[in-house]
């Protein structure tokens, strides 16, 4: 009898092995409004699912007042075609016209819920104006933390998981009207994914993380503190961008990931629009897709990989 169990404990530890050796599993990656035209893609074999943008203003066109049409519609062809969503709640945009963010919140009760910030857009660009909603104000806070409970009530269980926007923003942080601080930045950040670790009890949550606002290389703890809470408390993390060893995301988040290889409830890794510009210094050309998935299974331990909708594999064979 002791014999029969140490086999079953021995053949329990290699499924539990196995599963988390499997390669990643390849998902879509696109915006609201966009998943008709690329229904061909999703159908392929080898394409498990897709993640979808959707931003604040368009689920929360006014205030209490939702509206999850796209999200519906979108569920309804992932379902048709027996494949997976996630969705992504954008807080934050990356173009100077784009104030996504509900018309109530930009009003003087909520300090005008945004303030502007800079992004580099990929390799050789310049980099973009655009604008971040401030969670580090309580009142803007609740009432995301409103529009995730509303969600979950609706599609938790439906829906393969959410994810919240990454943790990068370059502000101005010396502006007293944003009322913003590092450490108010962070505990928003951990109060938020919490949140909604909470809200959706079937469905993965997944948390975004890159880099922190006034840290390098874990200097005030805040990668190694949040990789700590996600561990502890079933929450999954990823990131917008596979580049394979670049330098100010090894500085960052990706030795916690692969440090963490295995303890996370998930890791949804994506290879965006800005990712596909980048430059492997050993090869002098363009990533390819072996690469990217090479050092997200055997790095950074994902589980799933976003691909944007114009990567090159998706669209024609690589040479």
């Amino acid at each position: 009898m002791h014999y029969r169990l140490t086999l079953a404990a021995l053949s329990a530890l290699f499924v539990a092995h196995s599963a988390l050796a499997e390669a990643p599993q390849n998902y879509l990656y696109t915006s609201s409004g966009e998943l008709a035209e690329h229904r061909a893609l999703l159908a392929r074999p080898d394409i498990h699912g897709v993640q979808i943008v959707y931003s604040w203003k368009q689920l929360e066109p006014a205030e209490g007042k939702y509206d999850f049409s796209a999200i519906e519609q979108d569920l309804a062809q992932t379902d048709a075609l027996h494949k997976k969503l996630f969705i992504q709640i954008q807080d934050r945009f990356f173009e100077a016209q784009a104030r996504n963010i509900p018309a109530y919140l930009q009003t003087s009760k909520y300090a005008g819920g945004l303030v502007a910030q800079t992004d580099n857009p990929g390799e050789g660009k310049a980099p973009a104006q655009g604008w971040v909603a401030m969670q580090w104000n309580p009142e803007v806070r609740a009432r995301y933390q409103a529009l995730l409970s509303a969600l979950a009530e609706k599609f938790d269980g439906k829906v393969a998981g959410v994810n919240l926007p990454e943790t990068a923003i370059d502000i101005d942080m010396k502006d007293p009207k944003s009322g913003f601080s590092c450490e108010k930045y962070f505990t928003a950040t951990l109060d938020n994914i919490q949140f909604a670790r909470k809200a959706f009890v079937q469905s993965h949550v997944v948390q975004y993380v890159n880099f922190w606002p006034c840290e390098w290389n874990n200097d005030k703890q805040y990668m190694s503190r949040l990789f700590t809470v996600a561990a502890q408390n079933r929450i999954g993390l990823g990131g917008p961008d596979i580049v394979p060893y670049k330098n100010a995301q090894m500085k960052n988040a990706y030795p916690f990931f692969n440090q963490y290889k295995g303890k996370l409830d998930l890791v949804a890794m994506a290879v965006q629009e800005p990712t596909l510009s980048y430059t492997n210094p050993k090869t002098h050309k363009k990533f390819t897709r072996a690469e990217f998935t090479d050092f997200a299974e055997n790095y950074l331990g994902a589980n799933i990989i976003f691909w944007s909708t114009q990567t090159p594999w998706l669209n024609k064979p690589e040479k």
